[in-house]
């Protein structure tokens, strides 16, 4: 397990334009595979479109509790990028104004973030829909300041939804590090003792399941049915949905595959299992990321490859969703791990 996030090691994979080097030049460069742009235009869906907005997904920074192996954020403790108060105030316009019916805070932990607590209260007034808070569920756990989380989001009606990687202690801490799945149950414990996840509640929890390694995610469905079976018969817990995805090759994950020598296995095995029925559905189409520093992305992946909107707005300060609308998605090689079997988003299966 890494202890430091690729920025605080001055890794040479902590530059995105070094990350879209890998993933334009080499398999794709030569031939081997096609470019995702070259694969969509087979079946006349290029370019991708921006739909009607639906899901405004917001990272409050990149600060975490944590510093998992697959992290596309490359977050942990060391990094300090975190929205202020002024940005959170930019975004609150937004979304009293937008036709988008879910709002989703993502990090990082978001939880870390100072005025997180200000923010939920002040957005659950906009009546949003389904307003979603990501949790790496070790948070809840991890400081006497945290422990009345659960509460926090049973009193604003917050949809949770959160990590983790499998049901057994080994996979899991192998992802996530020791003692990761011994606080991730006692979390999801105190969740379903407020309300959380319990059949016929109202009060959402969702888990997300990542592959611990260099292959894809199985049936969502199944794995849905065997996370319910082991978590229940094992620890009594309860939850509503699984959902399965697909881990993008950019960041820390792109950093193992290389470093594993799986990378080009991983891109052929993505490529092969491009399910251009998918695509029609892929999360770019319907959803909008707003960064820590208030800059607009397609998606949470762009963002973290600093690849911004294809459209005059790039900044929430200046948010205009007739402008926004209908935009070209901006897209690269990364992109097959949203369209690979079933699909994959932060809503997980798509097809």
């Amino acid at each position: 397990m890494a202890t430091k996030s690729l920025h605080k090691r001055e890794s040479d994979l902590a530059n995105s334009n070094r990350q879209l080097e890998i993933l334009s030049n080499g398999i794709f460069q030569n031939g081997e595979l096609p470019t995702f742009k070259n694969k969509i235009a087979e079946s006349n869906q290029f370019p991708l479109k921006a739909k009607k907005l639906e899901i405004l997904q917001i990272n409050v920074g990149y600060m975490c509790n944590q510093v998992c192996d697959h992290c596309h954020v490359d977050a942990g403790p060391d990094r300090k990028e975190i929205m202020t108060r002024d940005t959170m105030r930019q975004c609150l316009e937004v979304i009293k104004n937008t036709g988008a019916h879910t709002l989703d805070l993502t990090g990082g932990a978001p939880e870390m973030n100072p005025d997180f607590r200000w923010f939920v209260e002040e957005a659950a007034k906009a009546g949003i829909k389904d307003f979603i808070v990501r949790s790496n569920l070790t948070i809840i756990r991890a400081n006497k300041k945290y422990y009345d989380l659960p509460e926090f989001f049973k009193k604003h009606n917050v949809h949770v939804v959160s990590s983790m990687p499998h049901w057994t202690r080994g996979k899991t801490d192998k992802q996530r590090g020791d003692g990761v799945f011994d606080a991730s149950i006692k979390a999801l414990q105190v969740l379903n003792a407020v309300g959380y996840g319990m059949p016929e509640s109202s009060l959402k929890l969702d888990l997300v399941y990542n592959p611990s390694g260099a292959f894809l995610p199985g049936d969502q469905a199944t794995m849905e049915k065997d996370f319910k079976k082991a978590l229940k018969e094992d620890f009594n817990i309860h939850f509503h949905n699984l959902f399965a995805i697909t881990n993008l090759p950019i960041s820390r994950f792109l950093d193992y595959l290389i470093a594993s020598e799986n990378y080009e296995d991983y891109m052929y095995a993505l490529v092969e299992a491009y399910n251009p029925t998918a695509v029609a559905n892929v999360m770019c189409t319907n959803t909008l990321s707003v960064s820590w520093d208030g800059y607009l992305y397609d998606c949470d992946f762009n963002q973290m490859l600093e690849l911004p909107v294809n459209s005059k707005v790039k900044h929430i300060s200046e948010y205009d969703e007739s402008l926004l609308e209908g935009r070209n998605i901006v897209i690269s090689q990364h992109c097959y791990g949203c369209t690979a079997g079933a699909g994959s988003s932060c809503q997980g299966s798509v097809a």
